[in-house]
């Protein structure tokens, strides 16, 4: 059964959050981390140090930077990066052999596992990003909440309200 409007103003990052998290190590090589995101279907994951604590976020928008910088994709990306597909932003073996860690974005956005949808939302919302890093209370991530997270609770909470008789 879907959520009702009550139910989701009551969830949480842990209620929300994909636990099956692909990270990626600072050290890894941009071209190995492109690699592993489209392995994954994903377009974007947390940065790990050798102690697993997150120090960042390497996502798609990283690439387009990349590309902007080096002028090394369709004229129409660099010139509008918003309309640009996936395929169209680089071809990872044409990626530097430069670390992660030179390419990532610092200071990723985390919230605690008890971080309200609201509070979820506005971080969202305020930074203007696509995915929050659940972590746990030593620094470590262990949960992912994505836009599609949050539109697909908003979509079944509503799914429920509909369907309810009155």
């Amino acid at each position: 059964m879907g959520r009702t409007t009550e139910d989701l103003f009551g969830l949480t990052a842990a209620d929300l959050m994909s636990a099956s998290l692909i990270l990626i190590p600072e050290e890894m090589s941009l071209k190995e981390a492109a690699h592993r995101l489209a392995q994954a279907g994903v377009t974007g994951a947390p940065v790990v140090n050798r102690e697993g604590r997150c120090i960042g976020v390497l996502s798609a928008t990283d690439f387009v930077h990349w590309m902007d910088r080096n002028r090394d994709g369709p004229a129409a990306c660099a010139a509008s990066p918003a309309f640009c597909v996936s395929s169209q932003l680089v071809d990872p073996d044409k990626l530097p052999d430069a670390t992660v860690r030179d390419y990532m974005t610092h200071g990723p956005i985390t919230v605690a596992a008890t971080a309200s949808l609201g509070e979820l939302a506005r971080k969202m919302t305020d930074v203007h990003i696509h995915r929050l890093i659940v972590m746990d209370k030593n620094g470590k991530p262990i949960g992912l909440v994505s836009t599609t997270d949050i539109m697909t609770a908003v979509a079944q909470a509503h799914q429920a309200r509909t369907t309810q008789p009155r």
